[in-house]
C-alpha cells in the first residue's frame, strides 16, 4: 500500500476519527477495544469482502492499536436497497466457513463482539458449539457480575440442553457478519447498503437475521423477502429467532446490565415451551 499523508482529521468519538488523505480519500481511523481487536476486525472485513456479496469498507491498514478503513457515504434506507441487501446476505452466508466458530483467515482465536471478548473455537455440531462457545460463557459472566441469579441461569442452561431439539434442520456453517444490528447497516445514497464493524466467524445463518430482528432494521420485511427469494430458510425459523438472540442478549447483559438479562431469560422460557 502506498503511504499517504493525513491532511485533515476530525475526531468523532474517543476511538473514531475521520481523516482526509493527500489523495482526497476520506478514511475512518478506529482504535481497538482490546488485544487482537483491530486484527480481528481487519480479517473479518477482508473475509466478507472476498465473497463479492455485501459491500464492506476496504481495509487500508492496521496495527495492534489502530484500524484504517474507507469511509462509507451514508444516505437513507430504501425498500429496493433492503431487498437487495437480503439477497446479498443470503449469498454472503452461502459462501460458507470451514466450521462453526471458524475465525476469518488471519484472524485471532480471541476476538471481540463490540466491547465484549469472543472466542472463535471451531466445532462441527451447531447446537453443542453454540451452547458451549456463544451462550454459556456470557451466562457465567452475567451470573458472576450479579446480573442474573442462579434460578434464571438454570432456565438458560435447560434451554442449552434442549438445543438439539430446538435448532431445526442441520445446516452447514455460514459466513456470518456476526454483529448484525441496525447500527452496523449503513444505507448509501446509491441504493446500496454496506455492513461495518463485523464480529465475523462461521455460524448459523439464522443468527445474523435474528440480530436484525432483535434491534430492528428499516424495511426488515423487504430484507427478509430478498433473502427468502434467494435462499429460503428452513420451516419454523421464526420460532427459532429467540434461540439465536440468546447470544447477543447475553453479550449485552454482560456489557449493559439487567434489562438485557431479563430479555435473555424470557427468550429461553419461550423456547422451552416448545419442548
Amino acid at each position: 500500500m502506498t503511504k499517504r499523508q493525513v491532511i485533515s482529521a476530525r475526531q468523532l468519538s474517543g476511538s473514531l476519527t475521520e481523516a482526509v488523505l493527500d489523495d482526497g480519500t476520506t478514511v475512518m481511523v478506529k482504535g481497538g477495544n482490546g488485544p487482537g481487536a483491530t486484527t480481528a476486525e481487519a480479517a473479518g472485513l477482508r473475509w466478507l469482502a472476498a465473497t463479492g456479496t455485501v459491500p464492506v469498507p476496504a481495509v487500508r491498514g492496521h496495527d495492534v492499536h489502530w484500524l484504517v478503513i474507507d469511509r462509507v457515504t451514508e444516505g437513507r434506507p430504501d425498500p429496493v436497497a433492503a431487498e437487495r441487501l437480503g439477497r446479498r446476505l443470503a449469498a454472503l452466508h452461502a459462501a460458507g466457513a470451514p466450521a462453526f466458530g471458524a475465525a476469518p483467515p488471519g484472524g485471532p482465536t480471541d476476538a471481540w463482539i463490540g466491547l465484549a471478548p469472543m472466542r472463535n473455537v471451531p466445532g462441527t455440531d451447531w447446537p453443542g458449539w453454540y451452547a458451549e462457545h456463544r451462550v454459556l460463557p456470557y451466562l457465567r459472566t452475567a451470573v458472576d457480575h450479579g446480573v442474573l441469579d442462579h434460578r434464571e441461569a438454570g432456565t438458560v442452561e435447560r434451554l442449552c440442553e434442549h438445543l438439539p431439539r430446538l435448532a431445526g434442520p442441520a445446516e452447514p456453517p455460514a459466513r456470518l457478519h456476526g454483529d448484525l444490528w441496525n447500527g452496523n447497516v449503513l444505507w448509501g445514497p446509491d441504493g446500496q447498503a454496506a455492513l461495518i464493524d463485523p464480529a465475523a466467524h462461521g455460524g448459523h445463518r439464522e443468527t445474523d437475521l435474528a440480530m436484525l430482528h432483535l434491534f430492528g432494521c428499516p424495511h426488515l420485511d423487504r430484507i427478509l423477502a430478498g433473502y427468502q427469494d434467494t435462499a429460503p430458510l428452513a420451516d419454523g425459523w421464526r420460532d427459532r429467532i429467540g434461540v439465536h438472540q440468546l447470544f447477543p442478549l447475553l453479550v449485552h447483559a454482560v456489557l449493559f446490565g439487567r434489562g438485557y438479562a431479563r430479555q435473555a431469560v424470557t427468550a429461553a422460557e419461550e423456547a422451552l415451551r416448545r419442548v
